[in-house]
């Protein structure tokens, strides 16, 4: 089976970075208006606490609903036809934070999206700074 590509979520990437900046600074920003339209995409809302079954729209019109919210740690949701995931944990006085998006339709687009997540990284570690 190619690099990416799995039998049971089709092709997916994951992005992950490890940031210098405690987990809460990390996770504040990632639930902000402003880090929410970095991940989700502009346009994007979400309530402090959304609850699986939670929708957005985007402005380029792509819709998505929340699967899975744990404070502080991650948020699941479906973006048009893929799924995204948003991870943060604590490595010491750091933290990692990490993208997955899976059931993507091809590699080409894996590869699209290994790009664009890492665009979102370079974003996020400018705004944190």
């Amino acid at each position: 089976m190619p690099k990416g590509l799995t039998q049971d979520a089709g092709w997916q990437i994951g992005v992950s970075a490890t940031l210098p900046f405690p987990r809460s600074v990390v996770w504040e920003f990632m639930v902000s208006p402003e880090g929410i339209a970095l991940w989700l995409g502009e346009g994007a809302e979400l309530p402090p606490s959304p609850t699986k079954g939670t929708t957005f729209e985007t402005v380029d019109g792509v819709t998505g609903e929340i699967r899975s919210y744990r404070p502080l740690d991650r948020i699941r949701a479906t973006r048009g036809t893929t799924t995204v995931q948003l991870a943060v944990s604590s490595s010491g006085d750091r933290s990692v934070l990490r993208f997955h998006q899976e059931h993507l339709a091809s590699a080409e687009e894996r590869e699209q999206q290994r790009a664009h997540w890492q665009g979102v990284m370079e974003r996020v570690t400018k705004e944190l700074s």
